[in-house]
């Protein structure tokens, strides 16, 4: 998730779905066409309500709360290094940001620490309650949060939180990235609950997007920079300062936690809670057989769960969205920036024909019953005051696809179906795709044949899916074998796209480098950007030039549905984690109803 839950990136599984074709309709097998009984079935995410109905007494219990993916959790458990979504899932139940977020996302004074920002917009003093505790007992300090930042900005960091506008206009924050300071010094430590963070520029997104996550120096001190992401305190003895603590860990399977008595927020509700990882394919299993009380449910398998009488479901549109993105170059680890040298995608007219090529709206109406919609820009509907609600993005439309490609020199010279690049040479897209449950195949497929239709060759690498982390490193790491990939971003609450976009920034995944990019990203998060209708305007340029350019086709917005079993009381589906209130949630019975 990027940005808030803090300046966060998460890589989310990308697509599960079931299509045989790219078509609007299915055929029979006399070849007619005949109705999807699915299509029937269409939900809408306005149909689900935010939180659970229990009216029963909250008793002292533990709950299971499952992990739906089909590969073992990293285990990167730490905010400045995870970057996978299991892992984050974990992390939100035992640690947090100092802030919590009003419905805007802006930061406000209720949680662990409170904040004064200046006249001049450029430095925000903050304070960390007194009653704020490390799970050992040791008290957060301001030299936690400081030290938070000389991890992430140091030369041997090895995570991507780096690449955070916020974090990178620091005062002396380049000084000390390039090894010439030992400290950063626009960040100063007040008292051991105080300090400041002073920036070059004022930036809007200081009240969405800054980072508030210490690190317990006393804690972590004396492990290399370089070797912390990998380290035990990291991955089998993580610590934090949220409502629960962390017994004990299997690796990649499960996580038991124990209520942290300590918690500022108050005594959480539930004893225990153990996290799993559950298959997709039998995840509604487990929930009919009381095996897990809380679950993100795959939005294409509602319709078979629908009317399951031992759970309730909840929902709401997620701050994410899918995507298809182009390598177009590589990220230049000496250089921190990207260089776009790729010559295989630098036509955006073949980018565009590939957008025009896939119809997402039979794959949102179809597969995901609804509760996933054609996605038409880069910031979606859960920012209201910024998605551009004009913009119509790429919607089905072969014909001009084969259009584009013909005007591109895309051409079928030999007459077996298939396009040839402009001098002529036989043209094959390798396309990186994601396994997770029954339909991530068949989706991956339907891409395939939609493209397939308008005469572009494209084929899986490898020839089979990839697993969650093999995929994400060979999109880290520009693997030459992958010309295309489908993923997905969480977006967190900072609406400023730099983090995903930007020139220096690892995530920018497609390695796109545009100087129009790099001017509309920096207005964005200036000093005039304060002005909401100002930074709107300069948002809505952004999301057309994303759009015309299409260095990653959105595909799907998302709608997240949890199941929850009747046993639970106080859970929400607020798309904010920090409003989840883990403290809050409780049991009303020993064990979870079972079907």
């Amino acid at each position: 998730m990027k940005k808030r839950y803090g300046k966060l990136l998460s890589l989310l599984v990308g697509f599960s779905i079931l299509l045989a074709a790219c078509t609007n309709s299915t055929t029979s097998s006399d070849g007619k066409n005949s109705k999807n009984t699915q299509t029937t079935q269409k939900e809408t995410i306005g149909n689900f309500p935010m939180a659970v109905k229990n009216d029963g007494k909250i008793v002292d219990g533990v709950l299971t709360y499952g992990l739906v993916y089909d590969t073992p959790f990293e285990g990167t458990l730490n905010y400045a290094f995870y970057q996978g979504q299991p892992d984050v899932e974990i992390l939100h139940f035992f640690d947090e940001s100092l802030f919590h977020v009003n419905g805007d996302y802006e930061i406000t004074n209720d949680g662990a620490a409170t904040y004064e920002l200046s006249d001049d917009k450029k430095t925000i003093t903050i304070k960390i309650k007194d009653n704020v505790n490390w799970h050992d007992g040791e008290p957060v300090k301001a030299e936690d949060l400081e030290y938070a930042y000389l991890v992430i900005g140091h030369k041997d960091y090895t995570g991507v939180r780096y690449g955070d506008a916020l974090i990178q206009d620091i005062v002396g924050m380049d000084e000390y990235h390039a090894g010439k300071a030992a400290n950063i010094s626009g960040i100063k430590v007040i008292d051991n609950k105080t300090l400041s963070i002073t920036y070059k520029h004022a930036n809007p997104s200081i009240l969405t997007g800054i980072w508030a996550y210490p690190l317990p120096k006393h804690y972590l001190k004396d492990i290399p920079i370089k070797q912390m992401a990998q380290s035990d305190k990291i991955r089998k003895n993580p610590i934090g300062f949220g409502p629960f603590k962390v017994k004990k860990i299997v690796p990649g399977e499960s996580v038991e936690l124990v209520r942290n008595d300590d918690y500022y927020g108050g005594k959480p509700n539930l004893k225990g809670v153990i996290v799993k990882v559950v298959n997709p394919k039998v995840v509604l299993q487990a929930l009919k057989k009381g095996e897990i009380d809380v679950a993100q449910f795959p939005t294409d398998q509602y319709v078979s769960a629908k009317g399951t009488k031992n759970i309730q479901f909840v929902g709401n549109i997620e701050l994410a969205y899918n995507y298809i993105g182009f390598k177009l170059g590589h990220w230049d680890a000496e250089k921190q920036e990207n260089v776009m040298d790729n010559p295989k995608f630098q036509n955006k007219k073949l980018r565009q024909a590939m957008a025009y090529a896939i119809d997402n709206q039979a794959v949102a109406d179809k597969l995901y019953h609804g509760l996933r919609f054609p996605a038409t820009t880069l910031i979606p509907p859960s920012f209201p005051g910024y998605h551009d609600e004009n913009a119509k993005g790429y919607s089905y439309n072969p014909e001009k696809a084969k259009k584009l490609l013909d005007e591109a020199g895309y051409k079928d010279k030999d007459g077996d179906g298939l396009r040839e690049d402009p001098d002529g040479k036989k043209f094959t897209i390798n396309f990186l795709s994601m396994s997770g449950g029954d339909i991530a195949e068949p989706l991956a497929k339907f891409y395939i044949q939609c493209w397939k239709e308008v005469g572009l060759n494209v084929q899986l690498v490898d020839g089979r899916l990839a697993e969650f982390n093999s995929f994400y490193d060979m999109v880290e790491k520009d693997d030459p074998k992958v010309d295309i990939f489908a993923a997905a971003w969480g977006t967190g609450t900072d609406v400023d796209p730099y983090g995903l976009y930007g020139r220096n920034v690892m995530f920018n995944y497609s390695r796109w480098v545009n100087e129009k990019n790099d001017e509309l990203l920096e207005k964005g998060h200036s000093e005039q950007a304060f002005d909401k209708q100002y930074r709107k305007g300069i948002y809505n340029q952004w999301q057309e030039l994303m759009n015309e350019e299409v260095p990653v086709i959105p595909t799907l917005y998302r709608s997240q549905i949890f199941a929850v079993n009747n046993r639970v009381k106080n859970f929400t589906a607020d798309i904010d984690p920090f409003n989840w209130k883990w403290k809050e949630v409780g049991v009303t019975a020993e064990k979870p109803e079972t079907e």
